[in-house]
């Protein structure tokens, strides 16, 4: 039966052990040196035992085997120089609304990207125990993750998981320990910064060894009795994500991980690759039971600096995706198979941070932070999403990155959004009591997001009521299920359109071509039949104090709007696309324009003429004057390029 503990060294069992096998450290990787330490330090304190080991540990590693030139370990020092996470104590009272606990926290913590919370409340049945009782005979099947760094190239990509075997929990368990026991000759633990440095230089040392980790297993170790102070708290995982404070509680059906917990049982050295939470939610992690976790965090605001030195200085060229930029990396890191020692990381001045979780212990990782780390043993841990208001404008740019990479998506941001507006709008119009600062801040990001939101779709909307092509504008009904836009993945949760020929939505935010459907045949406009109310509501938000200003400095965000190709409405840039349109077809628009005859307006020119061959070549039924061109609505990708050109 699983404790939840790591048994205690039987002392003189363990030192025998160790000084009979000496010659078979060796091979295994620890000196006999490290052994004697280990036996003496024991009887002291594990502080002086990390700092013997980690002088030998780096005299070892310097004469032994091949080291991955992109995360050379072959100096260990930058471990000593990674700073903890901040470690919160909440009270039993504070401890009472997990949500509400971390929006208090959250201005200190999320600038870490990681933070660590030791629980109040414990546990009084054992995760084994649990899982034996709700889940009859379970079992789960782990994979198999190769120990070593590749080089990330063609012909040295890492296979991550492979299938492994099946166990029951105490099966792993004892399998896990096992291992720990052949290689360090001990079943007790071991000082985190030691076992810090075995983890990277055994990665590094290219023996090609494999480890077994479950993930993704489907169900809960937190107990339901009424005894059981942490089970029955606001911090079990399997209630969480549905609490009033979070957006998740508002997804109609259950999303294994996002909305339901999962668990992951790993053993020595298991680890988990870097990467960053779907939809950039918010995580929050529990450890039940077993040996130390060490975590490695980035914070959000340094996302964009992790994937630039993940591009340049840990894949190569030929196995980036056809997107470039910060884009191709964040595509191969979503696969998380990506681990690289955080060494790299600090070269080049991207901050991380470290946390090493014990049970009973929560982690949380804030929104866009990068994280990765492994376990020091056997480990069983559960891990779920969850939202609050403050996350809506960053899952409003996870929402346009997902749709610029035709990455499905995982939750319907626009319908959580509006949703939410509603349920807002709703309660403030019967409720006259004072809010917190903190809830202040997560409403007017929820009013932020969907004034944006709303806003963007009217103007689209606006403009393809002039589109020549439109037919139609139909309101469809409100649970009309799922609509994702057959170009981008988009969620249409508002607005699309389709045409009467085929059955594939297209969303708002796409050039004006990919509105053209080959068949000629009529282009309809499908709107929600509650966006007048929504838009009502949207009105009645902008007149809040700073929520216009704000919206504007939201829309000029250039890392928000750098991979978002809206359709544009407003009369200037109609008209400016118009006067671009008629260049090169009479002297009298040339006049108009009063354009440089540079070697841009050539090419310019010799594109024109090309476009209007081509337009000859299948016989159109009717030549097109400049009066008709200008008053056909356009699209301006660069309207900054064409005020450039005028």
């Amino acid at each position: 039966m699983v404790q939840g503990k790591v048994s205690k060294p039987k002392k003189e069992n363990a030192q025998e052990n160790l000084k009979r096998k000496s010659n078979k450290q060796m091979k295994s990787g620890i000196a006999p040196e490290v052994v004697d330490n280990i036996c003496m330090s024991r009887q002291s304190n594990n502080e002086s035992l990390s700092q013997s080991i980690g002088s030998l540990i780096a005299k070892r590693i310097t004469s032994k085997g091949k080291v991955n030139n992109k995360s050379d370990t072959t100096d260990l020092e930058w471990i000593d120089k990674i700073p903890e996470c901040p470690v919160f104590r909440p009270s039993k009272e504070e401890f009472g609304d997990p949500l509400v606990y971390l929006q208090k926290i959250s201005p200190k913590a999320s600038k870490y990207g990681i933070c660590k919370i030791v629980s109040p409340l414990y546990a009084l049945i054992p995760a084994g125990a649990v899982l034996a009782k709700e889940n009859t005979g379970f079992k789960f099947t782990t994979r198999v993750q190769p120990l070593w760094l590749p080089d990330w190239n063609v012909d040295n990509k890492v296979i991550f998981f492979m299938r492994g075997r099946k166990y029951t929990l105490h099966d792993f368990e004892n399998m896990a320990n096992k291992e720990f026991s052949r290689k360090y000759s001990s079943s007790g633990s071991l000082p985190s910064m030691y076992l810090e440095k075995e983890f990277w230089h055994e990665i590094a040392s290219r023996r090609k060894g494999t480890v077994e980790y479950a993930i993704n297993i489907d169900g809960s170790a937190f107990s339901c009795a009424p005894y059981d102070q942490l089970g029955k708290s606001k911090w079990n995982l399997k209630t969480l994500p549905r609490q009033p404070k979070s957006p998740l509680r508002l997804c109609e059906t259950s999303i294994p991980g996002v909305t339901d917990p999962m668990l992951y049982i790993g053993m020595l050295f298991s680890m988990f690759a870097w990467h960053v939470e779907d939809h950039y939610l918010y995580s929050i992690n529990y450890h039940h039971c077993g040996a130390p976790k060490t975590w490695y965090g980035v914070p959000g605001h340094a996302a964009l600096d992790f994937e630039k030195v993940v591009q340049n200085h840990i894949y190569t060229d030929h196995i980036l995706p056809s997107t470039k930029g910060e884009d191709g990396a964040f595509a191969v890191l979503a696969e998380k198979t990506t681990m690289f020692a955080p060494s790299t990381l600090l070269k080049h001045d991207v901050p991380v941070y470290k946390a090493v979780q014990m049970p009973g212990e929560f982690v949380i990782t804030f929104p866009k932070a990068y994280h990765a780390g492994f376990s020091q043993g056997f480990t069983c841990g559960e891990a779920v999403n969850f939202a609050v208001g403050e996350w809506f404008p960053l899952g409003a740019e996870a929402s346009q990155r997902y749709s610029h990479l035709c990455r499905m998506p995982i939750i319907r941001y626009e319908e959580l959004l509006c949703k939410e507006a509603i349920l807002l709008h709703n309660s403030q119009e019967h409720d006259d009591l004072a809010h917190s600062s903190a809830d202040l801040a997560s409403y007017n990001c929820v009013k932020l997001s969907f004034v944006h939101l709303i806003r963007s779709h009217h103007h689209a909307v606006q403009f393809l009521k002039k589109f020549k092509g439109l037919s139609s504008v139909s309101l469809s009904p409100d649970s009309q299920g799922v609509i994702l836009c057959s170009l981008c993945k988009r969620d249409c949760y508002l607005a699309y359109i389709n045409c009467s020929c085929d059955s594939r939505p297209v969303c708002l935010f796409h050039e004006i071509e990919a509105l053209n459907c080959p068949c000629g045949k009529n282009t309809i406009l499908f709107l929600r039949e509650d966006v007048l109310k929504m838009e009502k509501i949207a009105k009645m938000f902008e007149q809040d104090k700073g929520i216009m200003q704000e919206v504007h400095q939201y829309k000029d965000d250039t890392n928000l709007q750098k991979k978002e190709t809206t359709l544009k409405a407003s009369k200037q840039e109609v008209e400016l696309h118009d006067v671009e349109e008629s260049v090169g077809e009479t002297e009298e628009t040339r006049t108009k324009c009063n354009r440089p005859r540079g070697p841009s307006f050539s090419r310019e020119r010799k594109r024109r003429k090309m476009k209007s061959r081509q337009q000859k070549s299948k016989k159109c039924s009717s030549k097109i004057t400049t009066k008709e061109k200008k008053k056909r609505p356009c699209i301006v990708t660069h309207p900054r390029k064409v005020q450039n050109l005028l």
